[in-house]
């Protein structure tokens, strides 16, 4: 086993893999930009090291200075968390140059099958369905709009190193193609340096599907079941679930079983996620990869009762997977959500500033992995994800009624959060019926008014005076003044890992 992990990431999931370092008695290191200086993943590591300026850009994405920081505390294994560099065959090479263990995938397999369009061709080889679409980047609209002519409208023009929703048009008609096409290749190039586009046929009402795969190298490939993705907004998720409530066992062995063919034909290991859409007919078609961790891991913990970044270091190390296929066994069911610094009340701008008071929610099957405490400015540098907060049941409904609850107890006052979003989310009708798909929160926001209705009533005099003392502290501290909490603009996404990741992805080596 390793001696010492150097932990490439910040917030909650460094948190995360911290604890697990500590659990299994590996010595761990964490990295912070200027920004993250006070941040609780430097707090709670017993080793910690600079890495630069706040801008991404000039410390998390450097990977000349993580492998610095690495050699010098002695690391032999690095582990990149999810976003940042986590998708970067680049670091996973420097590291392989440097007799550091990355641990995740080989940058092979990360190139085979974290690219999209390179993805589809061994899903092909795979035999693994897939959505009808093209193979290769497209050179001009033309080219999609006779793709569109055979295939029918609508359809989806999307970008090859795409993410998050960048670089992604729906097209209705062939008098819309020439516009989207300049619009989502300018996005795209715009957001990941990269403009090329390929085209996929839209699917009615579909539901995002994903596969947690494992797999180690002594050639043992495993699925860990599903989670259900369809609760997002402009194409980041928001609500995960496992297991989906529509998948029944003979589903689940048909798509685990897909997904474990594409994970061998792309010579994969370590954890890895399969993301696919299911139509409404529960035909499954295969997206994408994510050569990573996912953020909404922990769902597939609760239901499974396994560790997954304790797998993930074993497997790395060397270790065959304590398991096998026939081990795997599901029970109950998991609900995450994913706390935003954000006001949905106002076209879900981000809310940097002070937390000025915390209470986290407890009780039977409640489990929180968040990275912020009193006292600790949210800052605008990074994602303005809080943390998650998941609920465990025996089955769906107590589920619901366990998130329900511990949404009821939390709290952050000094900034705006989208709690009370999911409180209203997980009272509507059709969620709890399960009957949702990718585009139902949207439709669900467009038809509602969340400026009007009792919902937005202060549910406590407790709420009321944290309110208070938020806007007493904002006025005479002058905080929110100035560019540090200027907004980011209507529509922008929070999650800008993949477009940052692909930016960085030349290293300078510090020995040049």
């Amino acid at each position: 086993m390793f001696r010492k992990v150097l932990i490439a990431n910040r917030g909650e999931i460094a948190i995360r893999i911290l604890r697990a370092c500590r659990e299994m008695g590996i010595a761990a290191v964490a990295v912070y930009s200027d920004a993250d200086r006070a941040s609780l993943h430097v707090r709670l590591a017993a080793e910690a090291w600079p890495i630069g300026p706040a801008p991404s850009r000039e410390s998390y994405l450097r990977i000349d200075k993580l492998i610095d920081v690495a050699r010098r505390s002695g690391c032999d294994a690095l582990h990149p968390g999810y976003g940042f560099l986590a998708e970067n065959a680049a670091l996973a090479r420097a590291c392989a140059e440097n007799k550091i263990t990355f641990i995740g995938p080989s940058p092979e397999a990360m190139e085979k099958l974290g690219s999209k369009t390179a993805a589809r061709h061994v899903a092909r080889s795979a035999g693994v369905p897939m959505v009808p679409g093209t193979l290769e980047p497209l050179a001009e609209a033309t080219q999609a709009a006779a793709f569109a002519r055979d295939a029918g409208y609508p359809v989806l023009l999307k970008a090859v190193a795409g993410g998050g929703g960048k670089g992604m048009r729906r097209v209705e008609s062939e008098a819309e193609m020439p516009a989207a096409w300049r619009d989502a290749s300018s996005e795209a190039l715009n957001s990941f340096g990269d403009g090329r586009l390929y085209i996929e046929k839209y699917l009615h009402r579909p539901r995002h599907i994903e596969i947690q795969i494992f797999a180690d190298h002594h050639g043992n490939t495993l699925y860990l079941g599903e989670r259900e993705c369809s609760v997002q907004r402009r194409h980041q998720k928001v609500i995960e679930e496992a297991p989906s409530p529509v998948v029944d066992p003979a589903l689940r062995q048909a798509m685990g079983e897909a997904a474990v063919r594409l994970a061998r034909a792309g010579g994969y290991t370590n954890a890895g996620t399969l993301e696919f859409l299911v139509d409404v007919h529960r035909n499954f078609f295969f997206l994408e990869m994510n050569t990573r961790l996912q953020v909404e891991h922990p769902v597939t913990e609760m239901i499974t009762g396994l560790d997954l970044v304790k797998l993930q270091l074993r497997v790395a190390a060397g270790e065959p997977l304590p398991l096998g296929q026939q081990d795997v066994a599901l029970r109950g069911h998991a609900i995450e959500c994913r706390i935003y610094a954000e006001d949905p009340d106002n076209n879900f701008f981000p809310s940097p500033g002070k937390i000025l008071s915390r209470r986290v929610p407890a009780g039977p099957g409640i489990r929180l992995d968040d990275g912020v405490y009193p006292g600790w400015v949210v800052p605008t540098d990074y994602d303005p994800l809080l943390g998650k907060l998941i609920a465990w049941g025996t089955d769906r409904n107590e589920a619901i009624a366990r998130l329900r609850r511990a949404l009821e107890e939390y709290s952050v006052g000094g900034i705006k959060t989208n709690v009370g979003l999911f409180r209203r989310i997980l009272a509507d009708p059709d969620y709890v019926r399960g009957e949702i798909y990718t585009r139902w929160l949207d439709d669900w926001l467009a038809r509602s008014s969340p400026s009007a209705g009792p919902s937005q009533l202060p549910e406590s005099i407790e709420t009321v005076a944290v309110l208070a003392a938020a806007l007493f502290h904002l006025s005479s501290n002058g905080l929110g003044q100035g560019p540090s909490s200027a907004p980011a603009a209507p529509g922008v996404s929070a999650s800008p890992w993949k477009r940052e990741a692909r930016r960085a992805a030349v290293w300078r080596d510090p020995r040049e």
